[in-house]
């Protein structure tokens, strides 16, 4: 299996969903909810896929400021990828396209956080969150 990492493309609104749909990264209302997925997209700043062939196996999405900090938003492999190094190189692209002056920062899912700590990230207790309204 050789996968090929992009960073200059946007996939398509399919593929996306099909990655979350074959993943335990979204929670199953927000799958459907379109509009919203493209715009959270085609809105961040850095977006890094993983590709197997023509197939979207992976996306990190993040929005940064160059300067001082990186908020990696998204980080989703295909389950049947897990465990091949996909999420480490994801985030690692990421890390690079913010550059050294910025720190990265994630909320991570709970059935994520053992991933976090082998691949070297620091796992914090402050942070806070104003949940969106709809």
């Amino acid at each position: 299996m050789k996968i090929i990492y992009k960073t200059e493309i946007i996939p398509e609104i399919e593929e996306i969903i099909d990655l979350y749909n074959f993943s335990d990264y979204f929670p199953i209302a927000d799958k459907n909810d379109i509009e919203r997925i493209k715009k959270m997209h085609h809105n961040a700043n850095i977006v890094v896929t993983a590709w197997d062939n023509n197939k979207l196996v992976g996306l990190a999405r993040s929005i940064s400021d160059f300067c001082y900090c990186c908020y990696l938003s998204d980080l989703c492999v295909r389950d049947d990828y897990k465990g091949n190094g996909i999420g480490k190189e994801l985030v690692n692209i990421t890390k690079t396209m913010a550059g050294d002056e910025c720190k990265l920062i994630l909320q991570s899912s709970p059935n994520a956080i053992g991933f976090y700590s082998t691949i070297g990230m620091e796992q914090i207790d402050s942070a806070f969150i104003i949940k969106r309204s709809h």
